[in-house]
């Protein structure tokens, strides 16, 4: 299987990456072990556009390691969703949203070429697990980490590709426990991937 590892991370003075760019390699290493084709990309590096959307054509599986960003990913990260998935537009990734001007009644989002290929989110977080699934909590309001990742979703749903279960890491600045997590994350990846 080939798999593509992108490591979403936009360093920052008090948030250098290390974390993902740690747990990207993790990543690496397992799928490498078990015998899979791996490349990581860091997209906050320069990249060629065309090559990215190679990679995506030629990858089985996506993996997006993350920070969570004021909810979200970060703007490099989401810079390189926007150019590299609006070049693999032309049809190597999508054709367009599925509709056309002699059919728009079509479904919406159904234009993409990327059926049969699978993503992953594994993310790393400040709030504290308790953040979420609580109807109790006042930000979240008992909303899961995939309701709040839902364009993410919704993106890579676009493209005809399907979810493998979510990996989040939580607490990591206040209370982190990454050696618990990274015990988490590699039986994760061994499930999913083994």
């Amino acid at each position: 299987m080939n798999v593509l590892i992108l490591n979403g991370h936009e360093p920052y003075p008090r948030s250098p990456g290390d974390i993902n760019r740690h747990m990207a390699g993790v990543a690496r290493d397992i799928l490498t072990g078990l015998g899979h084709a791996v490349q990581v990309v860091e997209t906050v590096k320069p990249y060629d556009i065309d090559a990215e959307v190679d990679r995506h054509v030629w990858a089985d599986r996506l993996i997006v390691q993350s920070p969570v960003n004021w909810m979200g990913f970060s703007w490099s990260f989401k810079k390189y969703i926007d150019v590299v998935y609006l070049a693999g537009m032309d049809g190597r990734l999508s054709k367009g949203d599925g509709r056309s001007r002699s059919a728009p009644e079509r479904q919406y989002g159904t234009g993409g070429h990327m059926g049969g290929k699978q993503y992953m989110l594994s993310l790393t977080f400040n709030a504290p697990a308790a953040a979420f699934d609580d109807p109790g909590q006042v930000l979240m309001r008992g909303r899961t980490v995939d309701d709040l990742f839902l364009p993410a979703h919704m993106t890579f749903g676009y493209l005809g590709m399907t979810a493998l279960e979510t990996f989040s890491c939580h607490d990591v600045i206040k209370n982190p426990r990454i050696g618990e997590d990274l015990e988490r994350f590699r039986a994760h990846i061994t499930r999913l991937f083994g």
